[in-house]
């Protein structure tokens, strides 16, 4: 049944790429703090499989912090584009990806964005724009010449799903909401949800 349900996930993911969706990777991340107050922000989602959906980013800022002393998140997708608008609707625990997952990943990306990582306390007080640059001029002085090695506090985070709802717009707020959910004997059921 998980399988199924990430079927669904990459052939509507297929549809919002064609469609045209300025980013069809972003997705909206809940945490919650140890005291149970949440807060969101959309991130990018960079990799998918039967063990979940992965973003990165540092283990240290608000989201890290909050995913490490609250390890549940719920993610959406939205695609406005797709058919009459598509929701998807991920819930579950979170965990570290692998160094090694993390170490693919940062070795991946732009090498600006890779001295970004080193030069962003992240979450913490800015005092301008220019204390920042020259933090980024200093991490690209530190390494110049050489490959730039992923911060030893920056990481990705996998939400392992328990339940994944597809939600499709309808007219006159008639929707078609489907739920995948992960029962406690780890058999995945589907069932159908009112609007």
């Amino acid at each position: 049944m998980l399988d199924q349900a990430l079927s669904t996930f990459e052939a509507l993911f297929d549809e919002a790429v064609a469609a045209g969706e300025p980013d069809a990777t972003a997705m909206t991340i809940a945490s919650a703090d140890a005291q149970g107050r949440p807060s969101a922000r959309t991130v990018l989602l960079k990799a998918h499989d039967a063990r979940g959906f992965v973003f990165y980013t540092h283990l240290d800022g608000r989201k890290g912090s909050e995913l490490q002393a609250n390890p549940q998140a719920a993610l959406l997708f939205h695609w406005p584009r797709v058919r009459n608008g598509v929701q998807v609707r991920v819930e579950g625990a979170v965990e570290i990806v692998t160094d090694a997952e993390a170490d693919t990943y940062f070795a991946s990306r732009p090498r600006v964005s890779q001295l970004g990582a080193w030069a962003s306390l992240q979450s913490r007080t800015l005092d301008s724009r220019e204390a920042f640059e020259a933090r980024v001029a200093e991490a690209e002085a530190r390494f110049a010449g050489t490959d730039v090695p992923r911060p030893p506090r920056w990481s990705g985070f996998r939400i392992v799903p328990r339940a994944i709802e597809f939600w499709y717009g309808a007219q006159y707020r008639l929707h078609e909401r489907w739920l995948y959910e992960r029962g406690d004997d780890g058999e995945w059921s589907k069932r159908m949800l009112y609007p």
